[in-house]
């Protein structure tokens, strides 16, 4: 699916607000390719934050358009390379060595104004309760619980599987608010139930419940995880972008 630009728009916002930029840092840069005074991806267009109290290196690249936040020596040493080795975990490692660089990764960015709703093939119980959220992260290996941090998403829609004794989770999709315009989103699915359509019903139940709360939608996955990759695909959201960083020290 195509977003509206004004969905763009918003998308834009939130991020300068989230990192600390003017309200049309990215605006402005989207304007200038679009009057073809820069190529899309000129370093020479790259909005530079510097922060010499900032705890981590953030590269975001959005519709086109990069953005580099951090101390003024790492906006120096991210200045010569393309976007293409920024969005790279490992360049900002490199770049960061020095200074403790380490941790966070590289994300795919996936939004969405819109999206077809999955209707459930039997009627469920979906819990909007905290304990089962947690029930269910009991359920799942470490690295996944830490990749969606279901706990920092604080609205979440866990699918409740029926058993004679007790239900059991199967399934959260969960969304937090970015700046009141975006709903960042995250899947967790018990292994038992993967690859069974839970959480694609799951995610689409919580990405409804943001577009009837006005947000616009966003799918942040690791460049690594191809379920959550196949997933956002899948749903109908369309790509927006790549975003990097590193903690330091």
């Amino acid at each position: 699916m195509t977003l509206e630009p004004t969905s763009a728009a918003i998308i834009q916002l939130a991020w300068a607000r989230r990192l600390g930029l003017d309200d049309d840092a990215f605006a402005k840069a989207a304007a200038r390719v679009a009057a073809a005074s820069v190529e899309p991806g000129d370093p020479s267009n790259r909005i530079l934050f510097p922060d010499e109290s900032a705890g981590s290196v953030v590269f975001l690249r959005l519709f086109g358009v990069s953005a580099v936040v951090g101390p003024q020596w790492a906006l120096d040493a991210a200045a010569v390379l393309p976007d293409a080795e920024l969005a790279q975990h490992v360049t900002l490692l490199t770049l960061t060595r020095s200074h403790g660089g380490h941790g966070l990764g590289s994300s795919a960015l996936f939004f969405a104004d819109d999206l077809p709703l999955n209707q459930p093939s039997e009627d469920l119980t979906v819990s909007r309760g905290n304990p089962e959220a947690i029930a269910l992260e009991s359920l799942c290996p470490p690295d996944d619980v830490n990749e969606v941090g279901l706990q920092s998403l604080e609205h979440r829609f866990t699918i409740m599987h029926p058993e004679e004794e007790q239900s059991l989770p199967v399934a959260c999709g969960a969304y937090g608010e970015w700046e009141g315009l975006l709903a960042n989103m995250g899947v967790l699915v018990a292994p038992a139930w993967r690859r069974r359509g839970v959480g694609k019903l799951a995610a689409s139940i919580a990405a409804h419940e943001a577009l009837a709360a006005g947000l616009t939608l966003q799918w942040k996955a690791d460049v690594s995880n191809t379920g959550a990759l196949a997933m956002a695909r899948s749903l109908g959201f369309a790509t927006g972008g790549l975003h990097a960083s590193v903690l330091l020290g």
